[in-house]
């Protein structure tokens, strides 16, 4: 099995809304992959109940069954189109894939 985690800082504001709009917008566009990429095993998003400087604003957890499948969500015409939307609205990035 494969996990992806990705941590995103957002902007304080982009595509006409502020943070935490922009956080609840991504976070109901990845929830809305599971129904339409069916590599994915199991996906979480969480939006930081903090604003502290050093946190960050959101993370994503899923889990694959192996690479390909990976590979193929992240090609996904969904996915391409909920990571173009995250690409303008985030500050920063940060991303670990590892097996278990």
């Amino acid at each position: 099995m494969v996990k992806h985690v990705v941590m995103w800082k957002l902007k304080d504001f982009a595509e006409g809304a502020g943070k935490k709009a922009n956080a609840l917008k991504i976070k109901s566009s990845l929830e809305g992959l599971k129904s339409k990429i069916q590599e994915i095993k199991f996906l979480e998003v969480g939006v930081s109940i903090s604003d502290a400087p050093d946190f960050y604003d959101m993370v994503l957890i899923s889990e694959f069954k192996d690479m390909r499948d990976m590979e193929s969500y992240r090609n996904h015409p969904e996915h391409v189109k909920a990571a173009e939307f995250i690409g303008k609205v985030q500050f920063e990035r940060k991303v670990v894939d590892y097996t278990v």
